[in-house]
């Protein structure tokens, strides 16, 4: 039996507010091989956009969260003065927008991750020749009701996220009715678990011989998501205030 196994790959430091994420990529990765997923967290993508705001530039920090949010929660509802929202499609704190390694600047999300793992996908595959390659970018993300941070995908592209196993049998011959594997966040979390949330800097993970996974060579994010009214937290969900955004 071939075993799953994740390779962490060290950087230099990308550096606010913009930095080559490109030439990073290419100097420090190994070779990469067929069916590989690599795995990149969102700040350096963010960092790599330019996607950078200088604290001092930041009277109110809640009005930046909020324009970059699709809703929100405002932080006075909240004992540790964080706003929650949800961000395309992602229910995130702040709108993943961080200060950590961020040399005095706020770090935004990226823009359209997924465009820019399609992107990524195509350069590293005509630079190490491959047919097959996934990518998926990460960010830290909280649960409810548990301490601490583990990984979530906000892209990805390369492959199918679903794995469906309805109509299939469990090991005792029952037929499962809605079990689907999530693909990019089991290998979100195992990611970040392995990137850590200091001073590691290592902000590229290979994935290799991940399991049941379908590489295709199309973008398979939009049959991903969930629209909030239809999910199984709809009841939560519902309680945020939408932000209309100007045209």
């Amino acid at each position: 039996m071939i075993y799953p196994h994740l390779i962490t790959v060290k950087t230099r430091p990308l550096i606010p507010p913009q930095d080559d994420l490109d030439q990073v990529m290419l100097e420090y990765l190994p070779p990469l091989l067929e069916k590989d997923i690599l795995v990149v967290t969102s700040k350096v993508v963010a960092i790599s956009q330019g996607r950078c705001v200088a604290i001092s530039e930041v009277s109110n920090k809640e009005e930046l969260v909020v324009a970059e949010a699709q809703a929100y929660i405002p932080k006075a509802s909240s004992q540790y003065n964080i706003t929650l929202s949800i961000k395309e499609n992602t229910l995130i704190a702040a709108s993943g927008i961080d200060e950590s390694n961020g040399k005095n600047h706020y770090i935004l999300w990226p823009t359209e991750s997924s465009l820019w793992a399609q992107r990524t996908c195509l350069m590293l595959k005509k630079r190490f020749d491959l047919k097959e390659l996934g990518i998926i970018v990460t960010d830290s993300h909280c649960t409810p009701m548990r301490w601490g941070v583990t990984g979530i995908s906000i892209g990805f592209f390369g492959f199918q996220p679903l794995i469906d196993y309805r109509g299939k049998p469990d090991i005792f011959g029952r037929e499962l009715h809605f079990s689907q594997g999530n693909t990019p966040d089991a290998v979100a979390a195992a990611a970040v678990g392995v990137m850590g949330e200091a001073d590691e800097c290592t902000p590229l993970v290979i994935a290799r011989n991940w399991p049941r996974v379908t590489f295709v060579d199309y973008p398979t994010h939009d049959g991903f998501q969930i629209a909030p009214a239809e999910d199984i937290f709809a009841p939560l969900l519902k309680i945020f205030t939408a932000v209309k955004h100007g045209s």
